[in-house]
């Protein structure tokens, strides 16, 4: 079996082997799944109404030494941002602690002059496509929203329903893209990237820690940390590092930038888009 496959991939693929018992066993550890590692093996057996011992074989059948790599197995998952709870649900104190050594280290991690770099491609580019797939397009589509308060010619790919072929046909060296790549990305990134180089678009990558391999083809890499001690990761510190970036592209800009805040801003107000205030 291979080592690549997740745990409920594995029960999936060896069900149809299994004896009786070990299927009662396996049913309780797919309905434990997002929280498995927080229980002990003894515990899960008596969940299923079966011996340790046939919980044990249902380890080996599954690939699986014994319930300690098990563990190991949903840590690596975890730290490929598959939603799984290793120790429980943290309090609110941990979460705000976590949260605030998040954002901590993506302001550390923000240099200054690849930042300046990264707000200069953005506000002289032709034209500026932020992309975004999974979670990262609610980062992406937000970092678009500021970024059209600033500027005209954003747009966010892909569209739903859509690819994202179209929007980059015709970049080049006098355009931009910003590629939101955090984990869990579509196995096809790296191609994609490597057509923005061979065009010669400059690409600004904002992404988390497990995007070094491709951060080579971008221009500038703005590193976002995800990781909680929760289930699901956060993106209150990537969504902190847009609202920066977005902040360095309307400095840069000038006044232009802030005639189309105004401008803007008046169009909201005429078409009765926000509530006065």
């Amino acid at each position: 079996m291979s080592a690549d496959l997740r745990i409920d991939e594995r029960i999936a693929e060896r069900y149809g082997a299994l004896s009786p018992q070990e299927r009662r066993a396996a049913d309780v550890l797919l309905a434990h799944l997002d929280d498995l590692a927080i229980y002990r093996a003894a515990e899960l057996a008596d969940l299923a109404g079966v011996s340790k011992a046939t919980m044990s074989r249902l380890f080996r059948h599954l690939g699986f030494d014994d319930f300690g790599e098990v563990r190991e197995h949903l840590r690596g998952l975890r730290g490929r941002g598959v939603p799984v709870t290793l120790s429980g649900a943290p309090s609110l104190v941990a979460h705000l602690e976590h949260e605030i050594a998040n954002l901590q280290a993506a302001m550390a991690r923000l240099d200054e002059t690849h930042l300046d770099t990264a707000a200069g491609l953005l506000a002289e580019a032709g034209r500026v496509v932020v992309l975004g797939w999974r979670n990262s397009y609610p980062v992406a589509l937000h970092l678009r929203q500021q970024l059209s308060q600033a500027r005209p010619g954003v747009t966010v790919a892909p569209q739903p329903a859509q690819s994202v072929s179209e929007e980059l046909l015709g970049l080049g060296a006098g355009d931009a893209v910003v590629v939101v790549g955090f984990r869990r990305r579509p196995d096809n990134l790296r191609d994609l990237l490597g057509l923005l180089e061979e065009s010669g678009t400059p690409v600004v990558l904002v992404a988390d820690p497990t995007a070094r391999s491709l951060a080579t083809r971008a221009a500038v890499w703005l590193q976002c940390p995800l990781t909680t001690a929760s289930a699901f990761d956060s993106y209150a510190a990537a969504m902190s590092v847009v609202a920066v970036l977005a902040d360095r592209v309307l400095d840069r800009v000038g006044a232009r930038g802030e005639e189309r805040v105004t401008a803007i801003d008046a169009a909201y107000r005429a078409a009765r888009e926000i509530e006065a205030v």
